[in-house]
């Protein structure tokens, strides 16, 4: 049975066949550090990644790459912009949609450093009100930080709106772009984001362990490195390069990933941005439907594919998430996630906390109409076992 994977909020797959190229090229043909040599194969190797610094620019909407700083993860982004960034006394403005790459290192700092964290609701939909982020602003707010997209509903927030209440205000505007990047048209400066974190393995098709933070003209003085060492620049001095990128990245650099990231990005920077888009909407739109026309099934966020991504959490009674997933891993070779999704908050205020989270279908650029109608089948026929058993299952 041919695997279908929707599963690509947590990470793209499959890559475009350059991305494949590159990692390997570069793994036998070069497989040399950056910035650490003179010889050929080390320049060709800098080059790798001065390319890839500048196709993520392009996706970005930036024209500076030396502010792309290479990561770990989207998790390390979101780490070096908060902890690196946040100081005693300082107040936070955050939602209650947001990841556990969020919370996680904001409860710690609440609880170790004494910072202040105000953590505004979302609607049924998932999405905020940008006045409860003016209102939730205070004279010692140093930093809002918020997702462009919700990695459970796929819904789009209002970040332009927020962006620019931050500016008038001056206050820090970091966007957690997890589920945005390479799905919707991103123009940083347009947004006024400050500080913006992303992986490079979901819509920016390259592989794991990378990630990107892109970093706002004036505001490199303000992001303290969580690491420091070795960059190829600078070497005479004991202290850290004050320059971007080099003061946020220490030590060797994952240049297979980031080769491969380059080419995601030049992939989607070829394709268009907006025709990813169009084709993951009018599979959204396909999915909705019909997952409407199911009985039995519920589906949560906004259920417009206009105002989110393609990403969808449903749930079908009677069925815990993670028997759905199991099911149709099993018998049909269907890969969705099941669960909360690293997103306790969200899942808590939609209502589906206390009963193990939410099923999630999640669309990327390679994904087919017949995909999201044999996913629709499946769930169908998922959903008519239990009226056919009379409501056994709900009741056992």
């Amino acid at each position: 049975m041919t695997r279908i994977y929707l599963d690509n909020a947590a990470t793209s797959w499959p890559k475009p066949e350059s991305v494949y190229r590159s990692v390997d090229n570069y793994q036998r043909q070069v497989g040399v550090a950056a910035g650490r040599s003179s010889y050929q194969d080390a320049i060709e190797a800098g080059r790798l990644v001065d390319r890839a610094r500048r196709a993520v620019a392009q996706l970005l909407g930036i024209n500076e790459p030396s502010r792309v700083v290479f990561t770990l993860n989207g998790t390390d982004s979101l780490n070096m912009a908060i902890l690196g960034t946040l100081r005693p006394g300082d107040h936070v403005v955050t939602s209650v949609v947001e990841h556990n790459s969020v919370l996680r290192p904001l409860r710690h700092l609440e609880k170790d450093v004494r910072i202040e964290v105000s953590r505004i609701d979302c609607d049924g939909s998932g999405i905020i009100d940008p006045d409860d982020v003016r209102r939730a602003i205070k004279p010692q707010t140093r930093l809002v930080v918020l997702t462009h997209v919700s990695n459970v509903t796929g819904a789009i927030q209002p970040v332009a709106e927020v962006g620019a209440i931050t500016r008038d205000l001056q206050v820090t505007f970091l966007l957690d772009a997890a589920q945005s990047v390479g799905h919707l048209s991103l123009d940083a400066g347009r947004l006024n984001v400050d500080l913006l974190a992303a992986p490079g393995h979901k819509g920016m098709l390259g592989p794991l362990g990378t990630g990107v933070l892109l970093v706002a003209p004036g505001l490199e003085n303000q992001v303290k490195p969580l690491r420091y060492g070795g960059t190829g620049t600078q070497s005479e001095i004991d202290r850290q390069p004050d320059s971007l990128p080099e003061k946020l990245e220490s030590g060797n650099l994952n240049v297979p990933g980031i080769a491969g990231v380059g080419e995601g990005a030049a992939y989607v920077n070829h394709c268009g941005i907006d025709t990813i888009r169009q084709h993951e909407m009018q599979l959204t739109e396909r999915l909705l439907h019909g997952l409407a026309a199911i009985d039995g099934v519920s589906v949560q966020g906004p259920a417009d594919a206009a105002r989110q991504v393609g990403v969808v959490s449903f749930t079908v009674d009677g069925y815990d998430s993670q028997e759905i997933a199991t099911t149709l891993d099993a018998a049909y070779s269907i890969q969705i996630r099941a669960g909360l999704h690293c997103a306790p908050g969200m899942h808590r205020r939609l209502g589906t906390a206390g009963s193990g989270g939410t099923a999630r279908i999640s669309i990327g650029p390679f994904t087919t109409d017949d995909q999201i109608d044999s996913v629709l089948a499946a769930v169908t026929e998922i959903s008519s076992a239990t009226h056919d058993l009379g409501g056994l299952k709900s009741n056992e």
